[in-house]
């Protein structure tokens, strides 16, 4: 399982635009000829790229110095389809490719993947973490992604859906990376942040992504599918429970704490008033634990908009409840009579959620549906209980609350729960074996 070599990683960083900006810095060079510094810009002109020193389907901007020369890319999108959707100016280091289609043009960004990690611990987390934190999760990033390359996984898919034109039935949907045209991943948390090297800032990123080279969890000799979300809210979820229905051995389920079983609960949390306790509780757990001043440390600005990941709280109204429904499953359930999990996974998160209106009825799932289908961007996680208001519209509940626990789909690493062992003292191989049982580290290269 030696990998000959550092691979170099095409980053997708805009999709489709009819016009793209960036600012060259440094020196470069595209087909032979050095391009000037400064502010530059690219259009989709008769079906190819068009800049100011060449048309062509596909232009390659190269660096005449991997260490000095930079380029800046405007109007990138972040957290696209999430509540933290903006745009920003981003800096990044290596190969500026600009492509054409029939869709726009496509910015792409090539690099060796050692320097893509530092960005993206940095993107996901904030450079000032602890730094055993940095280490784990260079080691997992790095793991993820050759294990997707690898084995050219993840397609969106919809492994189950049964819709008849009366809206009545079941919609079961699974998304995972897409595998995506012209590059290997895309520079968003559909795949992994990152941001360029505009959110590393700090020199233990590119120490923990150093000292851990080509360092990577193998388990039965296969390069692990390392999965990971912000709080898993106490408990981790299994891999079933988010994607493909299949087990995957060193992503169990697992009480984030030092002891295997949380102490005044009953588990497994897939039964519902086992569920219903856990999550309008707050149990003792790693990801719970954590401290305003190490939240700050670890968490990136935007991601600090949302204090309450740990447990929280969405209260909807009959009829925004209603339009929010109408706008992402494109159904008119009517009034709503119910919502009720019909099957939930071990950390508690909701697989399928039964929505009964006036009008329709549907059973939806997974995990990343249910929390598309019930907000205007994402719901922070599938693991909440309802709670219908005791007043009645029409026979029906006048509004529901939506009690909730975690940030993310909550299989494998838990980033604030590993934060808060990393700043106990944990190493990060340490760290690694509590998310990932029964693996193992290999440097591959």
């Amino acid at each position: 399982m030696i990998i000959d070599r550092e691979p170099t990683i095409r980053v997708g960083l805009i999709t489709a635009a009819p016009e793209v900006k960036f600012v060259l810095d440094g020196g470069f060079v595209s087909s032979g000829q050095s391009v000037p510094d400064g502010e530059h810009s690219a259009r989709l002109l008769d079906g190819a790229a068009s800049t100011d020193w060449s048309t062509a389907n596909e232009i390659v901007v190269s660096p005449r110095d991997l260490e000095q020369s930079r380029f800046t890319v405007h109007g990138v999108k972040i957290g696209i389809n999430f509540h933290w959707e903006r745009e920003e100016s981003q800096r990044f280091e290596g190969v500026l490719k600009i492509v054409a289609s029939e869709a726009g043009l496509t910015i792409i960004n090539e690099l060796p993947l050692e320097s893509y990690l530092v960005s993206v611990i940095s993107s996901e987390m904030s450079a000032s973490c602890p730094m055993e934190l940095l280490k784990a999760h260079a080691v997992v990033s790095r793991s993820w992604l050759l294990a997707q390359l690898s084995q050219d996984a993840g397609v969106a898919s919809e492994i189950r859906a049964k819709k008849p034109a009366n809206g009545n039935g079941e919609l079961i949907r699974w998304y995972d990376r897409e595998n995506h045209s012209g590059f290997d991943v895309c520079a968003d948390d559909h795949c992994q942040r990152y941001q360029g090297i505009s959110k590393a800032f700090s020199q233990a990123a590119f120490e923990a992504v150093r000292d851990t080279r080509g360092k990577t969890l193998i388990f039965e000799n296969k390069i692990c599918d390392t999965r990971y979300s912000k709080s898993c809210g106490g408990m981790t979820e299994v891999y079933r429970a988010a994607w493909e229905d299949k087990d995957v051995p060193y992503l169990p389920s697992i009480y984030d704490a030092p002891t295997q079983e949380p102490e005044g609960y009953v588990m497994p949390l897939s039964i519902e008033k086992n569920a219903v306790a856990w999550i309008d509780s707050s149990p003792d757990s790693y990801c719970g634990a954590v401290t305003p001043d190490l939240l700050r440390r670890i968490v990136p600005a935007f991601d600090q908009e949302t204090p309450d990941f740990y447990r929280w709280r969405v209260e909807y109204g009959q009829s925004e409840l209603r339009e929010i429904l109408k706008t992402r499953l494109g159904i008119d359930f009517g009034l709503i009579r119910s919502m009720e999990a019909i099957e939930r996974g071990e950390s508690g998160r909701i697989i399928r959620l039964n929505i009964v209106g006036a009008n329709k009825t549907l059973v939806i799932g997974k995990e990343l549906e249910i929390r598309r289908a019930l907000s205007r961007s994402h719901l922070y996680s599938s693991a909440f209980v309802v709670h219908a208001s005791d007043e009645q519209e029409s026979g029906c509940p006048k509004s529901f609350v939506l009690s909730g626990a975690g940030w993310g789909h909550g299989v494998g690493l838990c980033q604030i729960g590993a934060a808060v062992m990393a700043d106990r003292g944990a190493n990060h191989l340490q760290i690694l074996s509590h998310y990932f049982k029964g693996a193992e580290t290999a440097d591959l290269y």
